[in-house]
């Protein structure tokens, strides 16, 4: 099993990319996008909304108002673009340095010696 120390050596910027269905544990200094956290958020948002529209339009704009929630939403926005941008194809997948990735390993520490094995093959 590879050690918070080899992890590091291998790159600061860890990124799991994964989903509510493809849970995997994450070291504590990774970054963990989860790509429907977005759905996630706005499911939250829309629970126990009155049933007259401008009642409920009026509390989403209050929801939404709140700084934490809106911290919440731009985050799990940022995670998925991210993922997109340095062109996630799969889930889970885990990413070092937005350069080195390996999918469909839920075992990160396995991900991480796969990559560094690959690493000192390829320097």
């Amino acid at each position: 099993m590879l050690g918070s120390r080899a992890c590091l050596a291998l790159g600061t910027d860890i990124w799991i990319v994964t989903d509510q269905q493809h849970r995997v544990h994450a070291p504590s200094h990774a970054r963990v996008i989860e790509l429907d956290a977005p759905t996630q958020i706005e499911t939250t948002l829309s629970q126990g909304l009155p049933a007259n529209p401008s009642d409920a339009a009026a509390e989403v704009r209050d929801r939404l108002g709140n700084r934490a929630v809106s911290q919440q939403l731009t985050a799990a926005y940022q995670g998925v673009t991210d993922a997109w941008r340095i062109g996630i194809a799969k889930i889970p997948a885990v990413v070092v340095d937005q350069r080195y990735v390996v999918y469909g390993e839920p075992d990160v520490a396995h991900a991480m010696a796969r990559i560094q094995a690959y690493r000192e093959t390829h320097p």
